[in-house]
């Protein structure tokens, strides 16, 4: 088993090396993407592609990465049915409370309050489903939570519970989603011991910073990876 290892392409977008080698990319935003490096604007090699809403912040290169890899989309059914009429045809659609199984992982989907439309080039906005995030069972047992764009709901509790995440991604920017003042409670109703903020950063109305999360969480025992865009962390 390798250790587990997440990369930071700016915004939402991770990819995240499993302890067995999969490669799961949460997201899928790069060419427009202001935080993402230069060198890292075209789709990474990828085993499965996790999404957890339409907006384009999230799903602006998803249709070129799944076609670079050839890796299936795991979403909700409504933007899973989207996909199919660009041509993708490797999509495992999911709704919530649902989970499935992928190689030696098990992914769950959960919960997010959130929007979730795309805007076409014609300037029509298609319902992509709820919002959504996700829990991932990786190979040795530790569990990972990607909340996804959400605002704090209480039953991040019930995650908490039943899934036991180590490490949450949450995010922390405020306007559009949590801020960090919410994102530490999102903390303490999960009981993670680690969590990757992410969503910050990116505009000037995203104001959460990494060191308001820390300034909460760090007194409770709860690790900020902060990782720059670009960044390994293992």
């Amino acid at each position: 088993m390798q250790k587990l290892a997440i990369t930071w392409f700016g915004h939402s977008t991770f990819l995240v090396r499993t302890p067995g080698g999969r490669r799961l990319l949460f997201d899928p935003w790069l060419s427009s993407n202001p935080s993402c490096p230069d060198d890292m604007k075209t789709p990474p090699p990828a085993d499965a592609i996790l999404v957890s809403h339409g907006h384009v912040d999230h799903i602006g290169d998803l249709v070129a990465c799944a076609r670079a890899s050839g890796a299936p989309v795991i979403a909700a059914y409504e933007l899973c049915d989207w996909l199919t009429r660009k041509g993708i045809v490797e999509t495992q659609p999911m709704n919530k409370g649902g989970s499935l199984k992928l190689g030696g992982l098990r992914v769950s989907m959960t919960d997010a309050r959130h929007s979730s439309g795309y805007v076409e080039d014609e300037g029509r906005m298609v319902y992509m489903g709820e919002a959504a995030g996700y829990v991932v069972e990786l190979e040795d047992g530790m569990t990972i939570y990607y909340a996804g764009d959400t605002s704090l709901f209480s039953d991040m509790k019930l995650v908490g519970e039943l899934y036991k995440p180590t490490i949450a991604f949450l995010p922390i920017g405020d306007r559009f989603t949590m801020d960090p003042r919410q994102a530490a409670m999102a903390c303490a109703l999960l009981g993670v011991a680690q969590v990757v903020p992410m969503h910050w950063g990116t505009f000037p109305l995203l104001t959460g910073t990494p060191a308001e999360l820390k300034a909460l969480v760090g007194p409770r025992g709860v690790q900020v990876l902060e990782l720059r865009p670009g960044e390994t962390t293992e």
